[in-house]
C-alpha cells in the first residue's frame, strides 16, 4: 500500500536535497560574483539564479517525472548518446573537476586562513590536507548511508544557520559599498552571471541527484509516481529557497567587501577575508567547520553516485575499486589549486552545460505533449555544434575567423550562441517528425 509522506519527513527530504547541492561551487562563485559585478549585482545575481538554482530545480522534477536516469534520458537521442553523455556528465561533475573542488574549497576556506604566511603558497600542506580529506571521503563513500541520514537533520540546519550570521552582519555592519563593475560585468551582467551559474555544476549534479532523492523518497514506502512527483517537487523547493537565500547573501558580500578585503583571485578567498574582517578568528573557525563539513558532504554524495554509476557501466569492477580509484584521481588533481581546477574547467561546461538544459527543456515538452527522437536529435546536433564553438572560445584558442563567420548569430558574442539554433533544431524536428509514422 502507498504511503503519504509526512510534513517532517518532506523538510528532512529537501534539506538533504539543499546540503548535496550545497557544497564548493555554491559558496566560492556568488561572492566572486559580487566582487566583480558591483553595483550591477542584483543584475548579474538574476541571471545567476536561472542556471544555479532554476534550472537544477527542473532538472530534479525531470528525473522525478520521468523515473529515469540521465543516461535513460539521454537515450531519447541515440543509446550511443546517453551512454556517452552520461559518462561525460558524471566524470565532470565527478573526479575531473567537481569531486576535487570540494577538497581544494574546504582547504581554502578552512585552513590557509590559520596557516602561516609563510604555509601559504606550499603545496605540501594543500596535499596533505587532500589526502586526509579524500581518505575521508573515500572511508564515508564505503557506507555513506549514515552519513547522508544525518545530513537534514543536523549538518544542513547548522550551516544554514552559520550563514545567515554571516549574512546578517554583512547587511546590518556592511564592509564598504558597492563598486563600479569590472570586465564583463560592465555591459550585460545578466548574461554574465546566467553563465557564471554553469560554474555550480548544479544542473548537472541534479540529473545525477534526482536518483538519489527518488531512493530516498521510495525508501520511505512512497511508490506511485504522482507521490513521488509531489514529494520531489516539495522537498525541491525547499532546496531552491535555501540555495536562492545563500545565492544573494554570499554575492551581497562579495559585493560590499573591495573596500576592506581589495579584489581577490576566488571566492574562497572572499569569503575566508569576509568571515575574519565581520567576526574575527572566532569567524574563520566557524566558518571554516562549516564549509568543511559541506564539502565533505557533496565529496561523499559525488563519490557515491560516480560509484555506483562506473561499477554498473563497467560491471567487472567494483563498486569500492571504482570509489578507490576516483578518490585517488581526485587528490592529484585538487593539487593543482582552485584558481586552476576553475579555469581548467570553464571550456568543457560550458559544452556540455548546453546539451544539459536544452535536454531537460525538451523532456519537459515530451512529458506534456509528446515528440518524437527526430526533435531531440535535430536540436541537440544543432546545440552540440555551437557549445563545441564556446568551449573553444572559452578556453582562449584562436578562432577569430569563425567567430566573425558566427557573429551574427544572437547571442553568439556573449557565450549563448547556441540558444536560437536548439530552439530552431526543435522545430524543424517537429515539422519533419508530422511526416514519419513512428516515433
Amino acid at each position: 500500500m502507498n504511503k503519504k509522506m509526512s510534513g517532517k519527513e518532506t523538510i528532512v527530504i529537501g534539506l538533504m536535497l539543499f546540503a548535496l547541492f550545497f557544497g564548493a561551487g555554491n559558496m566560492i562563485f556568488p561572492p566572486a560574483l559580487g566582487q566583480q559585478a558591483g553595483e550591477h549585482v542584483w543584475s548579474a545575481i538574476s541571471g545567476f539564479l536561472i542556471t544555479g538554482v532554476g534550472l537544477p530545480f527542473l532538472g530534479i522534477l525531470a528525473i522525478a517525472l520521468t523515473g529515469s536516469d540521465v543516461q535513460t534520458l539521454g537515450e531519447k537521442v541515440h543509446p550511443k548518446f546517453g551512454i556517452t553523455f552520461a559518462i561525460v556528465l558524471y566524470l565532470t561533475i565527478g573526479p575531473l573537476f567537481g569531486i576535487p573542488r570540494t577538497g581544494t574549497v574546504a582547504y581554502e576556506i578552512g585552513i590557509t586562513p590559520f596557516l602561516p604566511s609563510s604555509f601559504n603558497n606550499s603545496w605540501v600542506s594543500l596535499l596533505v590536507y587532500t589526502i586526509l580529506f579524500f581518505g575521508i571521503t573515500f572511508w564515508l563513500a564505503l557506507n555513506p548511508s549514515k552519513l547522508i541520514d544525518r545530513i537534514g537533520k543536523i549538518l544542513t540546519p547548522a550551516l544554514i544557520l552559520i550563514l545567515i550570521l554571516l549574512s546578517g552582519k554583512a547587511l546590518l555592519t556592511p564592509m564598504g559599498g558597492l563598486e563600479a563593475p569590472t570586465g564583463d560585468y560592465l555591459e550585460g551582467a545578466f548574461f554574465k552571471g546566467f553563465l557564471e551559474g554553469y560554474l555550480t555544476m548544479d544542473t548537472l549534479s541534479a540529473l545525477v541527484f534526482g536518483i538519489v532523492i527518488i531512493s530516498a523518497v521510495k525508501e520511505r514506502g512512497i511508490v506511485t509516481r504522482k507521490e513521488i512527483t509531489k514529494v520531489s517537487l516539495k522537498a525541491g523547493i525547499i532546496a531552491a529557497i535555501g540555495l536562492i537565500f545563500v545565492y544573494i547573501s554570499l554575492s551581497y558580500i562579495g559585493a560590499t567587501s573591495v573596500s576592506s578585503l581589495g579584489y581577490s583571485e576566488n571566492g574562497g578567498v572572499i569569503l575566508s577575508g569576509a568571515a575574519s574582517t565581520l567576526f574575527g578568528s572566532l569567524g574563520n573557525v566557524v566558518l571554516g567547520l562549516a564549509i568543511t563539513f559541506a564539502c565533505l558532504t557533496t565529496s561523499v554524495g559525488l563519490v557515491s553516485a560516480c560509484g555506483n554509476y562506473l561499477s554498473k557501466v563497467f560491471p567487472t569492477i567494483s563498486y569500492q575499486k571504482v570509489i578507490l580509484i576516483i578518490t585517488i584521481f581526485s587528490t592529484c588533481i585538487a593539487n593543482f589549486g582552485l584558481s586552476q581546477l576553475i579555469s581548467f574547467s570553464v571550456p568543457l561546461l560550458v559544452t556540455i552545460y548546453p546539451l544539459a538544459i536544452v535536454l531537460i527543456l525538451l523532456s519537459f515538452i515530451d512529458i506534456a505533449f509528446g515528440i518524437k527522437s527526430i526533435v531531440y536529435i535535430i536540436s541537440l546536433s544543432a546545440t552540440v555544434i555551437f557549445s563545441i564553438v564556446d568551449g573553444l572560445n572559452a578556453a582562449n584558442l584562436n578562432l577569430s575567423v569563425m567567430n566573425d563567420w558566427l557573429s551574427y548569430i544572437p547571442l553568439f558574442n556573449i557565450g549563448m550562441g547556441w540558444l536560437v539554433p536548439a530552439i530552431l533544431g526543435a522545430i524543424i524536428g517537429y515539422i519533419i517528425s508530422n511526416f514519419q509514422t513512428e516515433k
